[in-house]
């Protein structure tokens, strides 16, 4: 028998239903942290083996971008770079187009901030909200849901997108209107490129100059000098692995993005035009499809190595 007491009890607020779109090294565990977190979510990528793994996670697998968004209140997106983006939103069978009216676009890529623009007026046409919501944090931050996220939008948007984003990353943080979030990206982009070059330059002169390089680097990253890039990369460079957890490609998708929107304001870049060089040169070398700290390569190359 129900008590007047349970009557009276609200009910509790169901949570919204999520599509995924993209399912590589980022998306699929931030899709599957959702999953853990208590939400329905249906995914769609080109690859049959990570629709398997969204499956085998508890998640619903799509034959397509129409299928996937058709019920979603929440869609999400994280694709490789605009090209990507602008394809899996618009066109009859994409989300534009089979999302329905009221559905909350998140787009988790890294993009132009004019693309994510153009996207939210386009989308605003169908009755679809829109936030560009790009992370910082690497394969690691998706996995051990820590990520950093910063998005742009319209403030009620944001504050209902909250909870999911919440599932995803440990600062959550509106940063202006739409396009905000991939501007404070790119700048973070900036910084994290600048930050591994300095730590690879370090790592060749203190190996050059014969010292205990894991001593070196255990003091260093205990002083100013530490920062999330040197202990998240500090086992790359001592190892040499450069497996992708951030692909070299991708940084420099990212460094041609901060430039061009700099020179757009009017702010110079004197040290991060020299990095998007340098990480263009590694990327013209062959290095593309390895991790970013590859860039350690790049330095050995310029002292005389031969990697």
């Amino acid at each position: 028998m129900t008590s007047p007491a349970t009557a009276s009890r609200p009910a509790r607020p169901s949570r919204p239903a999520i599509a995924w779109i993209g399912l590589g090294i980022m998306g699929s565990p931030m899709s599957e942290n959702l999953i853990e977190a208590g939400y329905d979510v249906t995914g769609y990528t080109l690859e049959r083996e990570k629709l398997d793994r969204l499956a085998a996670a508890g998640g619903t697998a799509a034959g397509s971008i129409a299928e996937a968004v058709r019920n979603a209140d929440v869609i999400i997106t994280m694709v490789p770079a605009s090209p990507q983006v602008e394809a899996v939103a618009y066109g009859p069978d994409g989300i534009l187009e089979n999302a329905g009216p009221g559905a909350l676009l998140v787009d988790m890529s890294s993009i132009t901030p004019q693309t994510s623009v153009d996207l939210a007026h386009h989308a605003r046409k169908k009755g679809i909200r829109v936030l560009d919501a790009p992370v910082s944090g690497g394969e690691a931050g998706a996995v051990e849901a820590v990520l950093s996220i910063m998005v742009g939008g319209e403030q009620a948007d944001f504050d209902a997108a909250r909870p999911v984003l919440e599932a995803l990353g440990r600062t959550v943080v509106h940063c202006g209107p739409h396009g905000s979030g991939q501007t404070v990206k790119a700048a973070n982009q900036l910084i994290v490129a600048v930050n591994i070059e300095a730590c690879a330059e370090a790592v060749v002169f203190l190996e050059r100059s014969g010292v205990d390089l894991e001593a070196a680097l255990d003091v260093l990253d205990g002083g100013l000098a530490g920062s999330t890039v040197l202990a998240r990369k500090r086992d790359n460079f001592l190892r040499r692995d450069f497996a992708p957890g951030f692909r070299i490609d991708l940084h420099h998708k990212d460094m041609g993005i901060v430039t061009e929107a700099a020179r757009e304001v009017g702010a110079a870049l004197p040290v991060g035009a020299v990095v998007a060089q340098l990480v263009a040169a590694l990327r013209a070398q062959g290095d593309g499809g390895l991790d970013h700290s590859a860039l350690l390569r790049g330095v050995e190359r310029l002292s005389g190595a031969r990697v």
